[in-house]
């Protein structure tokens, strides 16, 4: 059947306060952290652990941190995002309907979709923010957007893209981004990720015998692991070090933010400028590809935190590459990808 109505792109980030405020943070971090694929475990420990310890402890600390990040427009996540969307509108035409969603907070999911039904588009492509495929971040929004949808007398196609880790239009505007550094000065290159606990890198194996067990198993890609989140990062770092001509030696895949006790994906970033200033390095630069726009967890951890910790060691400079923003290269790649889908 020939498509009547436009066509529906909803772009999922995964979201931010409303505002840097205590009581704003804490709504935020109660949402994200409440949900059961970012924490997995049962209902009872984790609405315990969150609604008792985590939120209304770390809300306080990290709305300082928020205030850290906030600009006039707000915050970057959502300006980056607003931007993006603009732009992907343009390139796409009149065809085409585009909504800008968070995961958690505004503006919802929920909100998007129903903008988009009110414009009775006849489908809908779901674009996350994400380059690199997690049950708790892709996973999430897939699942909350079916969880809405599923209320409905009527769904229409619905179109999800799951990653796009080497995609070589993105690769090339973070290598791009890069070179506006000069690159022979920096003592060691980390590319650094959000982590994941290893207990959810291992429930994505559908094998039970290959994560964490074989060797080198995040190495390579395989049809065992590719949809494993560590394996994606990994090949996403080799593609921009390759576009760069970097050698294995001069660059490491590392991971950042994590939270509790428990072992999470590793190398652990913090442990790795740790090394390299036990090493005598003085400058290092740093990648996040697991983020298509800058945010706390690049501008405020790695550019401020880890920035101080390293001159603590001995260090002199973090540098922190740019993410993908609102580069008119990626908006045009969001724009091609979207075609490419619907």
């Amino acid at each position: 059947m020939a498509n009547i109505g436009k066509k529906g792109v909803l772009l999922v980030n995964l979201g931010t306060p409303d505002d840097p405020s205590r009581g704003a943070v804490y709504r935020y971090l109660q949402q994200f952290l409440l949900d059961p694929r970012v924490i997995d475990y049962p209902w009872l420990p984790r609405n315990l652990l969150v609604r008792g310890i985590i939120a209304p402890f770390r809300s306080g600390s990290s709305s300082k941190l928020y205030k850290m990040l906030w600009t006039e427009e707000g915050s970057p996540l959502k300006v980056y995002g607003e931007r993006v969307k603009e732009g992907v509108q343009e390139l796409l035409g009149s065809d085409y309907i585009v909504e800008l969603a968070m995961r958690y907070q505004n503006p919802s999911i929920g909100y998007a979709l129903k903008r988009l039904e009110e414009q009775k588009v006849s489908e809908i492509v779901v674009f996350p923010m994400f380059p690199q495929y997690a049950s708790a971040t892709t996973g999430s929004i897939h699942d909350e957007v079916m969880r809405y949808l599923r209320k409905n007398q009527i769904i229409p196609t619905v179109k999800m893209i799951n990653s796009y880790f080497d995609r070589p239009e993105m690769i090339e505007v973070f290598a791009d981004n890069a070179r506006q550094f000069d690159m022979e000065a920096y003592d060691h290159i980390i590319f650094s990720y959000h982590g994941l606990p290893k207990r959810q890198l291992r429930r994505a194996d559908p094998t039970g015998k290959y994560c964490t067990k074989a060797k080198d198993c995040c190495q390579r890609m395989s049809s065992v692991n590719q949809f494993c989140y560590s394996a994606q990062c990994h090949a996403t770092t080799r593609a921009i070090a390759a576009k760069l001509g970097l050698d294995e030696a001069q660059y490491t895949t590392a991971f950042q933010s994590r939270l509790g006790p428990e072992e999470w994906a590793q190398p652990y970033t913090s442990k790795i400028i740790e090394e390299q200033a036990e090493k005598g390095a003085k400058r290092l630069l740093v990648f996040s590809p697991a983020f298509v726009a800058d945010c706390l967890e690049t501008i405020v951890e790695i550019g401020t935190e880890y920035q101080e910790e390293f001159e603590e060691m001995g260090g002199e400079k973090v540098d922190l590459v740019p993410s993908l923003n609102d580069d008119p290269r990626w908006i045009k790649t969001v724009a091609d990808m979207v075609e490419e889908y619907a």
